[in-house]
C-alpha cells in the first residue's frame, strides 16, 4: 500500500511543532532533540521522502528489513540505526552498516560488536538498552544491573557507548508513562555523573509515537517515532 507523501508532510510538520512545544515547556530548545524515524515496515520511497523534509535519523527494528531496503536508503542526507532486538549471530551483517546500534543488553552481544568492528577497523556507537519495567517479555538490561553491565561493557575496543534506550511497559495513558521515564532519567543522570572511560550518556533514547512528548518533558534527547509520521505500519516487507 502506497503511502500519501501529503500526509507524510503533515504529519512531519506536526510532530516538529510537538517536540518544540514539549521542549520549551521544561526550559529546552527543538535542537536538543534527536527525531529518529522507526521505519519498520515503511517503504523507501516513503522514508526519503521524509528525508528530503529534513529527517535526519532512521531506525530499523529487524535485520532482514534493514538489509532489504538498505541500497535505497538515502544515506547522504540522513543517519542509520539499528532499534530492534539483535541476536548475536546477525551481528555481522549489520555492523558497519548502521552508525548506532540502540539496543545493547548483554556483554556478549557488546563483545560481539566489538570483534565485527574490530575486524573492520570501526567504532561502532551503542547505547545500553533498559527493561525499565521489568517485562519478562521485553529485552533488555534490568535496571539495577545497568551500571554493572556498562562497567562490563565499556573497555571494549571497537565500541563506544553514547547512552541509553528504554520501551516503557505498555500503559493506559501517555502520562502513566512517565513514572517510567522519570526513572530512567534517574539512571542516565546517576551514570553521568560517576564519568566513567568510553561512556559518555549523549543520548536518553525514550518516547514513541504515543507518549514522545511526555518522554521529551522527562528528559528524552531522542524520540523514534513511527506510525505517527508514516501511518499505521502495513506488514508486507
Amino acid at each position: 500500500m502506497e503511502r500519501s507523501l501529503t500526509d507524510i508532510r503533515a504529519n512531519y510538520e506536526t510532530i516538529c511543532e510537538n517536540i518544540a512545544l514539549a521542549a520549551s515547556d521544561v526550559g529546552r530548545s527543538a535542537s536538543d532533540i534527536t527525531f529518529l524515524a522507526a521505519t519498520k515496515t515503511v517503504d523507501a520511497a516513503a522514508i526519503n521522502y521524509a528525508v528530503s523534509l529534513g529527517l535526519r535519523y532512521l531506525g530499523e527494528n529487524r535485520v532482514q528489513e534493514l538489509l532489504s531496503k538498505y541500497d535505497a536508503y538515502d544515506l547522504e542526507h540522513a543517519s542509520l540505526h539499528f532499534i530492534g532486538h539483535l541476536q548475536t549471530n546477525k551481528v555481522r551483517a549489520i555492523v558497519g552498516k548502521v552508525s548506532m546500534i540502540q539496543s545493547v543488553d548483554s556483554f556478549r552481544l557488546a563483545r560481539e560488536i566489538s570483534l565485527r568492528s574490530q575486524s573492520l577497523g570501526i567504532v561502532t556507537d551503542i547505547l545500553c538498552e533498559v527493561n525499565i519495567g521489568g517485562e519478562e517479555s521485553k529485552s533488555g538490561v534490568l535496571p539495577e544491573r545497568t551500571e554493572e553491565l556498562l562497567f562490563e561493557v565499556h573497555t571494549l575496543p571497537g565500541i563506544r557507548v553514547r547512552g541509553l534506550m528504554a520501551i516503557p511497559p505498555i500503559c493506559q495513558n501517555a502520562q502513566e508513562n512517565c513514572k517510567f521515564f522519570d526513572k530512567m532519567r534517574n539512571i542516565f543522570l546517576d551514570i553521568s555523573s560517576k564519568n566513567i572511560d568510553n561512556i559518555s550518556m549523549d543520548f536518553l533514547s525514550m518516547g514513541m509515537s504515543d507518549d514522545y512528548t511526555e518522554a521529551i518533558k522527562c528528559g528524552a534527547n531522542m524520540i523514534r517515532v513511527g506510525s505517527a509520521l508514516f501511518g499505521a505500519r502495513h506488514y508486507n516487507i
